[in-house]
């Protein structure tokens, strides 16, 4: 009897992960995703929240094996996880472990409170989730194990358990059940359905999955959106390693041709097409990138801000920055007032400058020069033998002159090696305090060029038509955004609601930015017909 499509059998091995359970599809669905990557998930949380339920649920989605499971403590012993040493060994002078239904011979694991691994454990169990093999004795031999589900209630916190914290390629935080689901949570049926076996996944089947997902290619969006995000990750200190990278990329490659497998194409004969061909036909896309939420983060706080970024950047159209749209917008409209504003300054017949007068008149002269007065007084400046003769430009009147600095009874001042009266000094013209006023020049509206508004113009129309393009392309993305993830094997609807309302309120800037740029296009047409009017004379 052939089996039925790889994508069918994945989708009711899902449902029977997640029969019984609430708000679960995110973790189910990573869990399963990484173990048919040969990857490893970590589920945080408080105890109760069916983190160990996930682990058993998966182990029946594959062919039957060995399931291991055990709660680590800071007393643990290698013992625990990968059996006891074994006496008859001893005596024949080799160190060799019993690994019979221990952690070395499981398909399945899960590993509850897996930061509390210490040393004597922590190199072992590297080695095993890495390389999948397990030093027994002066023997390394393969071990069966798919994937392994940890659980913690917090994260490590020190540096020796930073190696083991990264083999976890997928991360999600388990909560309690919301309160809007409460009563259904008491009213829960706890019966759980167990998959068919013939939906069940052989070893040969996984080694099939992941041989074919080495076929599939990143699209030119999703490595345009990695590169992206590398650059935002690191603008918000978030690191991810090398290592890390690559197997993300592996993972999405196997959530890419997995959820490829339509019903006419059954997994066997996939298998069967060439390299070129499966490469060709198979892509991840930006829908497939919505998993990243799940693998890049290393603190909780860390994995909102990149399932935002995600939203706002999946479907958004290539290349999409809020920021330097309105920008780009504000500077064309900071331009346009300026143009609007902008004033010729006139000349005469002959070329000349004109400037306007104190009197309001006509002038090609850029400043005048007036004797300053107070309260109609004259105001002169000191002799010259004081640092500051204009009196910081107050000046003196003639009675604050001859109080200041001539004799009283002789009204003299010694100037220059002579005596000089106080009459003589102020009929002197350079003794007057002169007052500068800078004409202001006559301006009226600059007639801009043709030449010039058509370059304006044609600038607007080009962003004008980036914009309209950019539009259809958030358009198209809230149109196909259903039935892209809506049959999604691995993304959960309720990425598939903020990736809504992100691209929705996309679209309402896009077109916020069409409007003013039409608004600025507009006013550059008006400008081109608009002529000065007459300047008073």
């Amino acid at each position: 009897m052939e089996k039925d499509p790889l994508k069918t059998r994945l989708q009711r091995l899902l449902r029977c992960m997640e029969s019984g359970l609430l708000e679960r599809e995110t973790a189910a669905r990573l869990t399963l995703l990484a173990a048919l990557s040969g990857e490893h998930t970590l589920l945080i949380g408080p105890p109760g929240t069916a983190k160990s339920v996930l682990a058993r649920r998966l182990h029946l989605a594959f062919a039957p094996g060995h399931y291991f499971e055990r709660l680590l403590t800071r007393f643990s012993v290698p013992d625990e996880l990968f059996g006891p040493l074994s006496i008859k060994a001893l005596e024949n002078d080799r160190y060799q472990r019993l690994t019979e239904r221990y952690l070395p011979t499981a398909n399945i694991a899960f590993l509850d409170e897996v930061f509390k691994a210490n040393s004597a454990i922590l190199n072992t169990l590297l080695t095993l989730l890495n390389e999948g093999e397990f030093d027994n004795g002066d023997c390394r031999v393969k071990v069966p194990l798919i994937s392994v589900v940890g659980a913690s209630n917090e994260l490590p916190d020190n540096d020796e358990l930073q190696a083991l914290y990264d083999r976890f390629v997928c991360r999600h935080i388990v909560e309690p059940v919301a309160d809007d689901n409460f009563v259904a949570l008491l009213e829960l049926d706890d019966q759980s359905s167990e998959p068919d076996l013939n939906d069940r996944l052989s070893d040969a089947e996984v080694d099939n999955i992941q041989i074919a997902a080495r076929t599939v290619s990143l699209s030119g969006e999703a490595l345009s959106l990695l590169k992206a995000l590398r650059l935002y990750l690191a603008e918000q200190h978030i690191d991810v390693s090398d290592r890390r990278w690559r197997k993300v990329v592996k993972l999405l490659k196997v959530a890419a041709f997995t959820n490829a497998q339509t019903p006419t194409e059954p997994v066997i004969e996939t298998h069967r097409k060439t390299k070129a061909e499966a490469g060709t036909q198979v892509q991840v896309s930006l829908w497939d990138c919505c998993l990243l939420q799940h693998c890049l983060w290393n603190t909780p706080a860390e994995q909102p801000i990149i399932q935002r970024w995600l939203s706002t950047q999946i479907g958004a159209g290539s290349g999409f920055k809020t920021e330097r749209l309105e920008k780009l917008i504000a500077t064309w409209e900071s331009t346009l007032q300026a143009d609007q504003n902008s004033r010729t300054q006139i000349r005469n017949d002959k070329g000349q400058r004109l400037y306007r007068s104190r009197e309001g008149k006509k002038t090609t002269e850029a400043n005048e020069q007036e004797w300053s007065r107070r309260d109609g007084l004259a105001l002169y400046l000191s002799p010259p033998d004081q640092d500051n003769r204009s009196n910081d430009n107050r000046g003196y009147t003639e009675h604050e002159l001859s109080d200041k600095f001539f004799d009283q009874h002789y009204q003299q001042c010694h100037i220059d090696g002579h005596w000089q009266h106080i009459d003589q000094y102020i009929s002197d013209p350079a003794n007057r305090l002169i007052l500068q006023h800078q004409n202001p020049p006559c301006l009226e509206p600059t007639v801009h060029s043709d030449t010039f508004i058509q370059g304006r113009l044609e600038e607007n129309k080009k962003l004008a038509a980036d914009i309209v393009s950019l539009r259809e392309s958030i358009e198209q993305g809230c149109n196909g955004l259903d039935q892209a993830l809506g049959q999604h094997l691995w993304v959960t609807g309720s990425f598939m609601t903020s990736a809504k309302q992100a691209l929705n309120d996309n679209l309402q800037k896009v077109s916020d930015f069409e409007s003013r740029l039409q608004t600025v296009i507009a006013a550059y047409q008006r400008l081109a017909n608009k002529k000065p009017s007459p300047q008073p004379q």
